[in-house]
C-alpha cells in the first residue's frame, strides 16, 4: 500500500475512534444518569446502574455509528484544510476524487468489521441489559417468547399463575390455545383448550372453552373471561426490542414468525438495515466529504460543529421516516431502507462533478 494511502486511513481511522469516544463518553453519562434514576426507590447494588449502562451503551453507539461517521469525515477534512496538507496532495498529484475514494473503501470495510463483529458483541450486551433489568420491573414476573413450538406467555394475576402456548397470532386472536392455571405453589388448577382466544384487550375472550379440573373435562358453549396482563399491543412490545438479537437469531426469529402467522415487517426492516450498514457508513463519509470541499475555507470551529448537528438531524429524521412508513405498510419494506440510501447517493453523485476542481 503506498505511504500516502495509509497516512490519510490511519488519519482517517483515528478521527472515528475519537469521535466514538466522545459519543460513547455522552452516552455512559446520560445513560447512568437515568438507570439511577430509575433504581432511586429500590434497594440494589450500587454499581448495578453502572453495569447496566455499559451493557446498553454498545448499542446506542452502533445506532448513531452513521453520525460518527459524518462528523469524523467533516474533521478529517478541516484537519488536511487547516494544516495545508489538502494543497501538497493535489501538487504530488493525488486529487480529492482519489482521497474520497480511499475514504469510501475505508468506511465500508470499517462497516463490514461492525456488522460482523461488533454488532453481534453489542447485541449480546444488550440481551444481558434487558434480562438484568427486567428483574426489578414490575412486570418483572410476566414473560413472553416466540419459538419453533409457537407464542409462550407467562403472567400472574390474583394469586394464579398462568402459562399460556399458542401456535400462532391471527386477526388479533390466538389460535389454537392451551392455558394452564396454577395456584402460587404451581398446583394445577385447571386446563383450557381453545381454538381461538380473542386478545385486543387484557380481558381475554375464549371462545368454546374445553375446561379440564380435578380430572372432569367441560365444553362450555360460548366465550369465557380470563384477566391478564397482556393484550395484542403489549405483546407486540415484548418483541419490539430486536437489537439485543444478532443476526443468525434475527432470521430464526423471522422464520418463527412466519410459522405463527405474526408480522415479519419489523423484523425484516431491521435485517435490511444491518445488511445496508456498511454502504450508509460510506455514503455518509463521502456527503460529508463533498460538504467539506463544497464550503468556504476559514470557518470558525463553531460553524463546522453546528453543520454537523444539522445535518445528523436532518439525515435522522428523513431515514425516520421513511423506516415508519416501511413499517406501516404504506411502502415496501426493502423501498424503506434503500430509498433513502438512493436519494442520499444521487445528491453525492451530483455533488462529485467537478470536485477535483474544489
Amino acid at each position: 500500500m503506498n505511504v500516502y494511502k495509509k497516512f490519510l486511513i490511519k488519519k482517517f481511522l483515528k478521527k472515528i475512534v475519537n469521535v466514538s469516544v466522545v459519543f460513547l463518553s455522552l452516552i455512559v453519562i446520560l445513560n447512568i444518569f437515568e438507570e439511577i434514576s430509575f433504581f432511586t426507590n429500590l434497594d440494589v447494588n450500587p454499581l448495578l446502574p453502572f453495569i447496566l449502562t455499559v451493557s446498553n451503551s454498545p448499542s446506542v453507539l452502533f445506532e448513531i455509528f452513521p453520525f460518527v461517521f459524518l462528523i469524523s469525515s467533516l474533521l478529517f477534512f478541516l484537519d488536511l484544510i487547516n494544516s495545508n496538507e489538502l494543497e501538497v496532495f493535489k501538487v504530488n498529484g493525488l486529487d480529492n476524487l482519489k482521497i474520497i475514494t480511499i475514504l469510501f473503501f475505508t468506511s465500508l470495510i470499517t462497516g463490514l468489521f461492525l456488522i460482523l463483529f461488533y454488532y453481534s458483541f453489542s447485541s449480546k450486551l444488550k440481551f444481558f441489559y434487558l434480562e438484568l433489568k427486567n428483574n426489578y420491573t414490575t412486570d418483572g414476573k410476566y414473560l413472553a417468547v416466540i419459538n419453533e413450538n409457537g407464542i409462550w406467555i407467562k403472567d400472574e394475576i390474583n394469586e394464579n399463575i398462568y402459562i399460556i402456548n399458542a401456535k400462532k397470532i391471527e386477526d388479533e386472536k390466538l389460535k389454537e390455545v392451551l392455558i394452564v392455571e396454577f395456584n402460587l405453589k404451581f398446583k394445577a388448577n385447571r386446563i383450557i383448550v381453545s381454538d381461538s382466544v380473542d386478545i385486543t384487550g387484557t380481558e381475554w375472550l375464549i371462545s368454546n372453552p374445553i375446561i379440564t379440573k380435578n380430572n372432569n373435562t367441560l365444553i362450555q358453549d360460548g366465550d369465557l373471561k380470563l384477566m391478564t396482563h397482556f393484550n395484542l399491543a403489549k405483546i407486540n412490545e415484548m418483541f419490539s426490542d430486536l437489537s439485543s438479537l444478532n443476526i443468525i437469531e434475527l432470521n430464526k426469529l423471522s422464520n418463527d414468525y412466519k410459522r405463527l402467522g405474526y408480522s415479519t415487517t419489523e423484523v425484516r426492516t431491521h435485517l435490511s438495515k444491518i445488511y445496508s450498514y456498511p454502504i450508509y457508513l460510506a455514503l455518509m463519509t463521502i456527503f460529508s466529504s463533498i460538504i467539506m470541499l463544497n464550503i468556504k475555507r476559514n470557518r470558525p470551529m463553531i460553524f463546522y460543529l453546528i453543520l454537523s448537528i444539522f445535518l445528523s438531524v436532518v439525515i435522522f429524521y428523513f431515514n425516520f421516516l421513511f423506516g415508519l412508513l416501511g413499517e406501516n405498510g404504506k411502502i415496501p419494506v426493502y423501498s424503506s431502507t434503500f430509498m433513502p440510501l438512493f436519494l442520499l447517493a444521487v445528491t453525492i453523485t451530483i455533488g462529485l462533478i467537478r470536485i477535483n476542481e474544489k
